[in-house]
């Protein structure tokens, strides 16, 4: 049975992912604790693992704080995953059996076709994990693994709130296309490609909405001005 521990990490990794616990926003352990009905020794355990992996950090007077990744943060990470995951699904692609293949298949047209976009992150995960997975690099598999935790929720809102979904649709089926040929070359470049094409259409976005909610912010009417005093 998973432990208290891990029942609150899975939850505020997941919340998280998927933006339901905005970048900037605390995490206070007493809340957390009354809400999971545990005492603060595993939340803070859950808080430890959630810093290690980047998605919060400690600051003084405020505690666990989820992080905000910078525009540059996220072009380091996505670079980092344009080299590692094309060279894993090379691995992948002379091992992967016609079932492994056909499971990457159903996560494709289940993320073609579901309207929730809650669960468009997860599903794009799974697709390229079970491509992933047949290489036999364990090692690899986790620190990929480790870099969508960064930037999951960026994903996410960036397949929602833009075009990202039609791209990533095509994309998708082009990289299971070479797979199926046994292409692992031309499997290798498109997800780069892929990877590379969301990190400047993500970027893009980001650096947009952070503008526009930045010159609303310092707007007279966000400030209070104008307003008759009481």
């Amino acid at each position: 049975m998973a432990s208290a521990s891990d029942v609150i990490f899975d939850a505020l990794r997941e919340a998280i992912a998927k933006g339901d616990i905005a970048e900037g926003q605390t995490l206070r352990q007493d809340h957390i604790a009354r809400m999971f009905n545990v005492s603060r020794i595993p939340v803070r355990e859950a808080l430890t693992r959630l810093e290690e992996q980047g998605l919060v950090s400690t600051q003084r007077y405020r505690g666990a704080v989820v992080t905000t990744l910078s525009a540059d943060e996220i072009r380091e990470i996505f670079e980092f995953r344009a080299v590692l995951e094309p060279e894993v699904l090379r691995y992948s692609v002379e091992r992967i059996s016609a079932e492994g293949l056909e499971t990457a298949k159903r996560f494709a047209d289940a993320f073609s076709t579901e309207t929730d976009s809650s669960h468009w992150g997860e599903l794009n995960r799974r697709f390229h994990y079970s491509l992933y997975e047949p290489s036999g690099r364990p090692y690899y598999l986790q620190t990929i693994s480790a870099a969508l935790d960064r930037v999951d929720r960026y994903l996410r809102a960036q397949l929602v709130l833009t075009s990202g979904m039609a791209r990533a649709r095509r994309e998708h089926q082009g990289i299971l296309d070479a797979c199926i040929r046994r292409d692992a070359e031309a499997a290798a470049r498109l997800t780069r490609e892929h990877i590379l094409g969301a990190s400047v259409s993500l970027i893009d976005f980001l650096e947009r909405t952070r503008a526009e909610r930045a010159l609303a912010e310092r707007s007279p009417a966000a400030n209070g001005a104008g307003r008759p005093r009481d």
